[in-house]
């Protein structure tokens, strides 16, 4: 059926709207003679165990735990990885330990619904091992990166063996820029020191026994250009988290990366993170692996898989 650009507006408009209002999702008149039967969108959200596996709390009104939490409940999202990164090129030590211990703090707020990744700043060597210990004897489940130093820097290589020691993953903040002109742009970023694909990959062909998520191929980047060169590295996972999701781009990166290495993670835009897996075209079996059971594989690894 032809559609011009009107009428793709409202359709395309009604499946976050059906998500927002709860309610069985209305058929815009797109075509008189065309009928199709009700269909609750909430309804099929809350079919599948969730685990998020990217968001950040404590970064400004709208991450507030209690908010959370009940965009949670309305999703039926079970469980949300935590984590809360500082972004100062000038912060000390002492700011890192701050911030974990404010995850710590809110996992106990959630009664457990959230699962907290520490965060740390390589330069501080002896110090950053010492506080991996700590944060992991406190339950903590693995670490979450920003773009301090890139992740292939040899400062990241001590944190990356302890991180193999702990059969904990680590979750970079990752990001490919699209380039002008045809050509891309000078670091692939915006910032000289995010972690690009090519960092990833040379990272997990030093350390095959990493566990490597690549943050965020939602986030308006070029994911075609990040699954080419990610997908034959097994130890490197992605999340679809993003504000920015093309309608195709869950399809993409599951046809190029496999079934096994997708997470679901909303890097807080909770309804475009769900929608787009229930409207990416897929099997029942590989949308249930995508919203619980990768994530949950990886915990396993390191004992703090969900039953």
């Amino acid at each position: 059926m032809k559609i011009n650009r009107r009428k793709f507006i409202s359709a395309t408009g009604l499946s976050a709207a059906g998500l927002m209002c709860g309610a069985e999702l209305p058929y815009h008149d797109l075509d008189r003679n065309f009928e199709a039967p009700p269909y609750n969108i909430m309804q099929e959200a809350l079919k599948y165990r969730k685990i998020d596996s990217h968001i950040h709390v404590c970064l400004s009104p709208g991450t507030d735990t209690n908010l959370i939490l009940e965009y949670a409940d309305r999703l039926g999202i079970e469980k949300l990885v935590i984590s809360r990164p500082i972004t100062a090129m000038d912060s000390v030590h002492q700011d890192y330990i701050d911030s974990n211990n404010l995850m710590l703090k809110a996992v106990k707020e959630s009664s457990g619904r959230f699962m907290a990744q520490f965060t740390l700043n390589p330069v501080f060597q002896r110090e950053s091992l010492e506080e991996i210990k700590r944060c992991t004897d406190l339950g903590m489940i693995g670490l979450k990166a920003y773009y301090h130093y890139k992740l292939n820097d040899p400062l990241f290589y001590p944190v990356i063996e302890k991180m193999i020691d702990q059969k904990m993953i680590i979750l970079m903040h990752a990001y490919s820029g699209l380039g002008r002109g045809g050509y891309r742009t000078k670091y692939g970023n915006l910032y000289p020191n995010e972690s690009t694909p090519e960092d990833f990959a040379e990272v997990a062909k030093r350390y095959p026994e990493a566990l490597l998520q690549f943050a965020h191929t939602g986030a308006g980047c070029d994911y075609e250009y990040e699954c080419k060169i990610l997908k034959d590295y097994p130890n490197i996972f992605v999340d679809i988290s993003g504000s920015n999701n093309e309608g195709d781009m869950i399809n993409y990166v599951l046809n190029t990366l496999g079934e096994d290495r997708v997470f679901f993670g909303s890097d807080n835009s909770y309804y475009q993170g769900v929608s787009n897996v229930i409207a990416a075209d897929m099997t029942e079996i590989q949308r249930k692996k995508i919203f619980f059971g990768n994530y949950n594989s990886i915990l396993k690894r390191g004992g703090y898989n969900v039953d």
